[in-house]
């Protein structure tokens, strides 16, 4: 099956100078333009690296670990397999611009990719054979980007975003494979696009284009030829540099491309509309060119622009060195707020240098609500522990997601229960009051990746809860990724202090969520709602915190004025 077959285009996104370009948001913004014009779409993330997902790296080395609702069985030959819903982060930009659920098999690694050929040459599939890295691993590549082609329902355009940065190692088997793969189907059925960073030096006022221009020739030394290229800037390119550009890379000047660092990231796809990207990708694809639909995307986009109040929400985790680690949690908190008529200030925390309780009432005593993180492990939990109880006290709005509502869970055992030694035994086995423990399918588990409760799975809502109240409904799908949970015979004795289950698994076995009913907004869930957060379509639970928030936020101004 080729393209011919098929239909479908082929957009492939490269970065070049370094990587963190946005290359993401550029891809989603691509994808949105042809949703604009009525054609299907559907988004491949390559990333370089050896593991078979992101499910073990650390979140200030790669960011979030996104994850899907569908699981993926990854079996690179019969008998062996790899359980797969953790994918990369720019996954979570791909599900919110375009409002389409990705599925797992979308994320292609090295790693998938060198275990199938490796162990394919182990089982006998290449005897006689020498296996090289092409054709055999490229060969590979182009399997797994047909076999997305093929799913259906088949789309118009097929989106390929090749991590890393040009000219890095990792990433020439990859490119290699598209380069074959834009040979085999047509160039007419091939766009690439090149990301590059264009610096601005502000001691001599000017656009630096020279970056792009080595990037481009690495590009084009490994025969490929961007048909357009996409400046990263502070500011929008000039028409000088748009030019210098365009003769020196080979490109046309119409398709030098201005992305100026923007307030508002969904302005992005109507940017590149008013630059005719869009026009231009349907006329050199030879597509029917159509009328783009672009006012309710404008709207949600004026929403975010046009909010008047400000809303400020503390987030004390052990991640903060990096925003992205809590990619998903930033943008549903701004569509919450933009929802509520906000903008919304994230204060950082970092519970490792913050640990006790006087100097995080300090912290706590300027913002409006508390967001407590997710992470694993021991480092700075004492300090989450301790802004728990923190919020419980002042009775400052409150939402703790997966290890944070254990942790709050855990602060609540000590403070209001008095169990001294109250823990998780993630971080203490050997805790008298064991109130977060292992769930008892995971005992047995010995491989850290993809072995966790992964993916979506149905969320029963107990009538009468204020989660409850915030969805509407008694049943929901949420997406989960964890390995401990709260124990049932401890969160049942902390209803006598307030706290209470508001929500279960489908057999009732496993505690979902839980909240205080003496406090105005404390809810813990052990779910990851910020998966299924849209711009258009807040989360209900980051919308009722917001809410929460600013009215907590009013009560404080007026006990001021009065």
């Amino acid at each position: 099956m080729n393209s011919k077959d098929s239909g479908t285009k082929f957009v492939f996104v490269t970065g070049g100078v370094l990587s963190g370009i946005g290359k993401g948001a550029t891809t989603a913004s691509i994808a949105k333009l042809f949703q604009f014009r009525g054609y299907s779409i559907r988004i491949v993330k390559i990333d370089p690296y050896l593991n078979i997902d992101p499910g073990t790296l650390n979140p200030i080395e790669h960011g979030e670990v996104f994850v899907t609702d569908e699981t993926w069985t990854f079996r690179p030959i019969e008998d062996f397999k790899f359980t797969i819903s953790e994918i990369d982060l720019d996954f979570g930009t791909y599900e919110r611009f375009t409002g389409m659920n990705v599925h797992p098999s979308q994320n292609i690694t090295s790693g998938q990719i060198y275990t199938s050929v490796i162990l394919g040459e182990r089982r006998g599939s290449f005897l006689g054979r020498t296996v090289q890295i092409i054709p055999h691993v490229t060969d590979q590549i182009k399997k797994r980007l047909w076999e997305n082609v093929r799913k259906e329902p088949v789309p118009d355009v097929l989106l390929v975003e090749i991590g890393g940065t040009v000219g890095d190692i990792e990433a020439m088997p990859f490119l290699e494979a598209v380069r074959q793969l834009a040979r085999e189907v047509g160039r007419e059925n091939v766009a690439f696009v090149h990301v590059t960073l264009v610096p601005y030096m502000k001691s001599v006022g000017e656009f630096k284009t020279k970056p792009t221009q080595h990037s481009v020739r690495t590009l084009q030394g490994l025969g490929l030829q961007p048909d357009v290229v996409v400046c990263r800037a502070e500011a929008p390119l000039s028409e000088p540099a748009r030019a210098k550009i365009a003769l020196f890379c080979n490109v046309p000047e119409e398709k030098v491309i201005s992305n100026p660092d923007i307030p508002i990231i969904y302005r992005l796809p109507l940017s590149f509309e008013e630059q005719g990207l869009g026009n231009g990708l349907v006329a050199h694809f030879g597509l029917e060119q159509r009328t783009p639909q672009t006012d309710d995307w404008r709207q949600i986009v004026e929403r975010f622009e046009d909010a008047s109040e400000n809303v400020t929400i503390a987030m004390p985790g052990k991640y903060t060195l990096l925003s992205d680690s809590y990619k998903s949690i930033n943008e549903a908190l701004a569509h919450a707020a933009a929802a509520c008529n906000a903008h919304v200030t994230i204060r950082w925390i970092e519970t490792e240098d913050r640990y006790d309780e006087a100097p995080l009432t300090k912290d706590l005593s300027n913002v409006d609500g508390v967001l407590l993180t997710p992470g694993f492990g021991g480092r700075g939990v004492e300090g989450m522990i301790s802004a728990a109880a923190v919020s419980f006290r002042e009775k400052i709005p409150f939402l703790g997601i997966c290890y944070g509502a254990q942790l709050g869970a855990v602060a609540f055992a000590r403070v209001e229960m008095g169990w001294e030694g109250a823990h998780t035994t993630e971080v203490d086995p050997d805790s008298l009051y064991p109130v977060v423990d292992l769930m008892p399918e995971q005992r047995q588990a010995k491989d850290k990746g993809g072995t966790m409760r992964l993916g979506g799975h149905e969320v029963h809502l107990i009538e009468g809860t204020k989660t409850h109240a915030l969805y509407g409904v008694t049943e929901v799908r949420e997406r989960f990724r964890h390995r401990y949970h709260l124990i049932e015979r401890y969160i049942k004795k902390m209803k006598s202090k307030g706290l209470i289950i508001s929500a279960v698994d489908s057999t009732g076995r496993i505690i979902n969520a839980i909240e205080l009913t003496n406090h105005p907004f404390w809810i813990g869930v052990q779910f990851h709602p910020e998966f299924r957060s849209r711009p258009e379509k807040p989360h209900p639970l980051y919308l009722g915190l917001i809410r929460a928030a600013l009215e907590y936020k009013r009560g404080k101004s007026r006990e001021q004025r009065s």
